[in-house]
């Protein structure tokens, strides 16, 4: 009985694993942050569990085959932030589609429509990079910086 247990335990690991790195491609920064958590308290929970179940001795079994998929996880993540992608920059007009203004909007203008539009859309309030890049473009596009 307690070895079903163990390959319960095994097999949940593998699927969090694989579910944590589902979610590594979601833009939100919390949400990755609380998967990293969630992954590293089930495998520290499991480890603990196989070391007071079997003495140890199931743990080091296990190990050969939960270590690969910890070594995929790590060469999957990038070092630091993904850079947005570049594509030819933003024409003038829809940059100022993009920040919502007529065309002939003055500086202040720019940049109160700028400001306004990453306070609901800046990747720490749960926007997106991709979205907080677009406006940042716009910004500078239209010289509002």
């Amino acid at each position: 009985m307690p070895l079903f247990w163990v390959l319960l335990g095994l097999l949940l690991l593998t699927i969090l694993l694989y579910g944590v790195d589902a979610l590594g491609s979601l833009p939100v920064h919390e949400l990755k942050l609380t998967g990293l958590w969630l992954a590293a308290t089930f495998g520290v929970g499991l480890s603990i569990l196989l070391l007071v179940a079997t003495r140890g001795a199931l743990l080091v079994v296990a190990l050969p085959f939960v270590w690969p998929l910890l070594a995929r996880y790590r060469r999957s993540r990038p070092a630091g932030p993904r850079p947005a992608p570049r594509g030819p920059r933003m024409s003038r007009e829809e940059a100022y589609e993009v920040l919502g203004l007529a065309p002939g909007a003055s500086r202040a203008e720019i940049r109160e429509a700028h400001r306004r539009l990453m306070l609901r859309c800046h990747p720490d309030q749960g926007g997106s990079d991709w979205l907080a890049a677009r406006l940042n473009e716009a910004r500078d596009v239209l010289g509002g910086g």
